[in-house]
């Protein structure tokens, strides 16, 4: 039996008004910021960094440096195992969308789809799969067939109807650099994305991705302390314009200055040689509250959420539409 999966698509604002609902995952970084007193102070300098470290990446035509805007939304997607019920729905992921305010033309421009990217079931992956997989190991390592399922359903997501209909071009992910892994600066240079990084060797993200169907590159844009990592599928530096790509960096750049300070608000920029690290001291705090370690304690739960409510009970279902996937 081949089972269908379909995608719904739900998106609400993120704004200096937003408010997390109940079926948002709440280890979701923008949920953790818009909590608590200091809520919507949090939210509105967090989309000021935003707007402001676009205007200063996109300078051009752009004299007194407020020409754009960054507008959010929070896409949840959820999934339906059988197209003949309303019952079997899981929510799967969380991305963010980028559009683009001119105010010198009165113009919306599309941005790009992905930027951030939560999951639950990257959440179980991680945060229980791959601890009890270790629990009794000499030495860590990951099971053949790790970020299978996962990378599986995500592409099944990015070539739907329900992603096509509602997106131009394929997803883009921006997250940190690994602090495991160390970088060298190339001689490669983009105007927006900056100077090219190459790591030593692949982290296990950049392993799970793949099997989501994406390569990574890394770029320090101008004005930037430390590299970044690009998720995407197809070509990164020829598929995406300037613009859309700013409101990437922009957006994603900041998000990284609130959750790890340490390496995206260090005090010193990246070298030729570069090794990302939490216990870096000399680095400027933001004016926004974040809650790490309840993030981090979040995930766990929201891993075993997953487990309860989808892995476990969906489990042969799962395996026989995983052996018949194809593209």
């Amino acid at each position: 039996m081949n089972q269908e999966l379909t995608f719904s698509l739900k998106s609400i604002c993120f704004d200096e008004n937003y408010q997390p609902s109940d079926s948002t995952r709440i280890t979701t970084n923008f949920a953790n910021l818009a909590r608590g007193k200091n809520r919507q102070q949090n939210l509105r300098n967090t989309l000021r960094m935003i707007d402001n470290r676009f205007n200063d990446l996109a300078h051009w035509d752009n004299p007194t440096g407020d020409r754009y805007a960054v507008e959010l939304e929070i896409i949840s997607v959820e999934m339906n195992l059988d197209a003949q019920s309303s019952n079997d729905v899981f929510p799967l992921i969380e991305i963010l969308k980028t559009s683009i305010l001119d105010r010198t033309t009165n113009k919306r421009i599309d941005g790009i789809a992905g930027n951030n990217f939560s999951s639950y079931v990257r959440d179980y992956d991680f945060s229980v799969l791959l601890p009890e997989y270790n629990a009794h190991r000499a030495e860590f390592s990951t099971p053949d067939d790790f970020g299978d399922l996962h990378g599986k359903l995500f592409q099944q997501f990015v070539n739907s109807r329900a992603y096509k209909e509602r997106f131009s071009k394929p997803p883009v992910i921006c997250i940190s650099a690994s602090t495991s892994k160390t970088y060298r600066r190339t001689g490669n240079q983009h105007p927006v994305l900056g100077v090219e990084y190459q790591q030593n060797a692949l982290s296990s993200t950049d392993q799970y991705f793949a099997k989501m169907g994406m390569q990574v590159r890394f770029f320090m844009p101008p004005n930037g302390v430390a590299p970044l990592a690009f998720y995407f599928q197809g070509d990164l530096l020829g598929d995406y314009t300037n613009l859309e790509l700013i409101g990437t960096i922009s957006t994603m750049e900041t998000f990284q200055k609130i959750y790890r300070p340490e390496i995206y608000n260090a005090n010193a920029a990246a070298g030729k040689r570069y090794q990302p690290s939490l216990k870096h001291q000399d680095y400027s705090v933001t004016q926004i509250v974040y809650d790490r370690e309840e993030r981090s304690q979040l995930a766990v739960k929201q891993g075993k959420f997953a487990e309860e409510h989808f892995i476990k009970p969906y489990k042969r279902v799962l395996e026989q539409w995983a052996t018949d996937f194809a593209l």
